[in-house]
This record gives structure tokens, C-alpha cells and sequence, in this order.
């Protein structure tokens, strides 16, 4: 019984090894492009939704007990109307850039009928109008009814800085620490970004609302299927040059001796 080529079978082994090898990664690379896939129909699927909200009729702004039932997934964006009054003098100004340069939303809650409050962002001012007292026609005393769209808290800080309630900065509008930080009463979670409707005075700016959902999964999708028939490709010349040098190497059949 003859024995074995040792090399050939540590060979062997390690083709299949590499084999194996292989195809799990390019079963991984195909799930991620799939996933890719998956997420792209969830995202337009998102997008469609949050359209649908922005452009629908106003309805009532959650109060607090309301809000804390509210996901961004299924209500960020939707369009709400507030009646009250506005408590300038407990207002917050948050660091913004926007196309009109940078400077800061104005923060100013709105106290409602029943006691409770919701932050409204009223819109945009210059760095030269963080003043009050440059904006004084912005100080509507009378009660007033805001539409705009429901936004969500931000406490994790904006511009890679923290809020400082302290000193008076604030980066992103983190609606519990700014509630907190004025001595707001019963205070819904979420806030409402003001629409275009003009102030009095021309400032401060509303509808600066910028609803943008980034696309890149057709990309990342193409990118991961791609890597995956790279792979496969790899894999299969592999196979077929192992195939080809194993040919090479066996010894032809020993041709019998007819001698005459």
C-alpha cells in the first residue's frame, strides 16, 4: 500500500482551508451589500414619511405628558401649531450658523392656557442681535399662535463643544437643560421650529428648517457587492491554478515496452 505525499496533502489542506475562507467572506461582503439594500428602502421609505408631515395640515403641539410617548422615527418633522404666550424674558440663545451667516437661535418659551410650556425657536439672529434690546419689536407681549415643525431634544451638545448653562453657551438645544437652566414650570420635551411667518422687526428669522437625510446606500451597496465578486473572483483563479499545477505535477502513465 503505498503511503501518501505528505506536501501534497499539507497542500491540500491548506487550498481548502483558503477555500473556506473565502466564501465566508464573500457570503459577509454580499449580507452587507444586501443590508445596504435593505436600508436604502427604509430610508426613502423615511423620507417619504417626513415629507408627508411637513406638508400636512397643523395639529396641536404635545404638552408634556403627550411628548414623552413621541419618537423621532414616527414624529420629528411633523407640523404643530402652539397658542400662548411668549416668556421673553426667559429666553435662550443657541449657537447656529445658517445661510444668513453665523449667530444664534432664539430660544423663548411659550406658555400656554393650561400652565404648560413648549420651547419654540423662533429663528435666527445675528451675532449683532443677541441683545435684546437691538430686537425690541421682537417682544410680543399679547398671546400668539406658532406653527413650525416638532423637533426633538439635542443634549449631546453641538460644534464638538457641551453646553454651558453656567456661563450662559449653549451649542445645541438640549430642551431639559434649558428648562432647567431658566426655571421653566411643566415643560414638554420636544420644541418647535418656528416657520417663515415674519416677525415683527424682521428678526428673528424663522423657517430655516433644514431637513436632509444623507444617501449613500446605492453607493455603499455597489461597493460591498463589488468587494464580493472581487473576492469570488480571487477564489475561483485560485482554484482553477491549483487545478492546472496539480496537472502538471502527476506523472503520465508509464507506456509499455512492445519490443518486436
Amino acid at each position: 500500500m503505498r503511503r501518501g505525499d505528505p506536501a501534497r496533502s499539507r497542500s491540500g489542506a491548506g487550498l481548502f482551508a483558503l477555500c473556506a475562507a473565502g466564501l465566508v467572506l464573500v457570503a459577509i461582503l454580499a449580507a452587507l451589500g444586501t443590508w445596504q439594500v435593505q436600508r436604502r428602502t427604509w430610508k426613502h421609505a423615511l423620507v417619504a414619511r417626513v415629507e408627508a408631515r411637513i406638508h400636512a395640515e397643523p395639529v396641536e403641539a404635545p404638552g408634556p405628558a403627550e411628548a414623552g410617548g413621541l419618537t423621532p422615527e414616527a414624529d420629528a418633522y411633523r407640523r404643530v401649531r402652539a397658542t400662548g404666550r411668549f416668556r421673553h424674558d426667559r429666553e435662550t440663545l443657541v449657537q447656529a450658523v445658517t445661510d444668513l451667516g453665523p449667530g444664534f437661535w432664539v430660544m423663548t418659551p411659550l406658555e400656554r392656557p393650561d400652565g404648560t410650556t413648549i420651547l419654540v425657536n423662533r429663528g435666527f439672529v445675528p451675532t449683532g442681535g443677541r441683545d435684546p434690546a437691538t430686537r425690541p419689536q421682537t417682544a410680543n407681549a399679547g398671546p400668539v399662535t406658532v406653527t413650525g415643525l416638532l423637533r426633538f431634544s439635542e443634549p449631546s451638545g453641538g460644534f464638538l463643544r457641551a453646553n454651558d448653562p453656567g456661563a450662559g453657551r449653549w451649542y445645541s438645544r438640549d430642551v431639559a437643560a434649558i428648562a432647567a437652566a431658566r426655571g421653566l414650570g411643566r415643560t414638554a420635551s420636544v420644541f418647535i421650529d418656528a416657520d417663515a411667518t415674519p416677525n415683527p422687526g424682521g428678526w428673528p428669522v424663522g423657517g430655516l428648517t433644514i431637513v436632509s437625510f444623507p444617501d449613500n446606500h446605492l453607493v455603499y451597496a455597489i461597493t460591498w457587492y463589488a468587494l464580493a465578486l472581487m473576492v469570488a473572483g480571487a477564489l475561483a483563479y485560485t482554484l482553477a491554478d491549483a487545478r492546472r499545477t496539480a496537472r502538471r505535477s502527476t506523472p503520465s502513465p508509464a507506456r509499455p515496452d512492445v519490443r518486436r
